[in-house]
């Protein structure tokens, strides 16, 4: 880890945190990364600013000199925390790491998180995907879609990327293990948890899945991040395929509004009748599919990914 990598986690993680330690949350280390950045700054050099130099960045930001300096202070004790989460196979990666999600940081800028925990092979990233959104209620039918579009997505080459949850997610996940491919979710929970189950500690030491989450690995369900937790999969998803949201309402509905809205990736919306919320994504831009088609995901992704400019390494 390097040495901006290890200020980025001493300020911002939420491993061995407290009430008394509050870490700085995304908002606010994106205003203090941006900040050094106009100073000709990284965030490495923050330790050894004076008293009246680290005041006149902070305050204006509006955090605490007292906070800030209680994060620093707390280096050590978090480097046995981690040290424990390595030793049960979950790792960091942070904004300032050429390994961290660069679709994700493209598409998200500043809005991404300062870092994920994951568990399993970090360069799945680098593998073209195609994601999966759908209702945690499904029926025979929807699961039928999700496997017979999966394995027409791993037949072009692509993984697949997911929430993790059950429904829509799990089901596309299984699939994309079950025919030799590859699948990222990205979880809202319980990664801890998740990483004991047999068939994906198998799947993890095979180097077929890779589990990330901004959240504290032991952290439980939190509808807030979760509904967070969807942008992740649009942003790092060469195209993202709903296979079903229910109208104005839901996770699955907020994200793939969004995505449409920010331009994160192609929305790819399943056209069926008997589905008002996918007959109103597709009304507003996303792009209707049905069982004809044919899982050829790459002219999207390339048109995406023309002119997209890199973010600094440590925004």
């Amino acid at each position: 880890m390097n040495e901006n990598a290890q200020i980025i986690v001493t300020l911002c993680s939420h491993i061995d945190a407290d009430d008394a330690v509050r870490p700085l949350e995304p908002r606010e280390w994106s205003a203090l990364a941006a900040d050094l950045m106009k100073r000709g700054l990284e965030p490495s050099a923050l330790p050894t600013l004076s008293e009246a130099e680290s005041s006149e960045i902070l305050a204006p930001l509006g955090i605490e000199a007292q906070r800030f300096q209680r994060l620093l202070e707390r280096a050590g004790s978090l480097a046995f925390a981690l040290d424990r989460l390595e030793n049960a196979g979950v790792y960091v990666v942070t904004r300032a790491d050429a390994s961290y999600p660069k679709r994700l940081k493209r598409a998200l800028g500043n809005g991404c998180p300062p870092l994920f925990y994951f568990s399993g092979d970090i360069a799945l990233l680098n593998r073209p995907a195609v994601g999966f959104a759908g209702s945690r209620a499904v029926d025979d039918d929807d699961t039928r879609f999700t496997q017979l579009t999966v394995r027409k997505v791993a037949e072009q080459g692509c993984g697949v990327v997911s929430g993790g949850a059950k429904g829509v997610d799990s089901i596309a996940e299984t699939t994309a293990m079950e025919v030799g491919s590859t699948a990222v979710s990205f979880l809202s929970d319980s990664m801890q948890r998740r990483i004991k189950q047999p068939q994906t500690l198998r799947a993890l030491r095979e180097g077929r899945l890779l589990l990330l989450s901004a959240v504290n690995p032991s952290a439980g369900f939190s509808a807030g991040t979760a509904m967070m937790r969807n942008r992740y999969i649009y942003a790092h998803a060469a195209a993202t395929v709903v296979v079903r949201a229910d109208y104005n309402k839901g996770g699955t509905w907020n994200g793939a509004r969004d995505a449409l809205k920010h331009r994160w990736s192609p929305v790819l919306c399943r056209d069926a009748e008997g589905y008002p919320g996918n007959q109103a994504l597709i009304q507003q831009g996303a792009i209707p599919i049905d069982d004809t088609w044919d899982g050829d995901a790459a002219e999207a992704c390339r048109r995406w990914e023309a002119g997209q400019a890199e973010q600094l390494s440590f925004l």
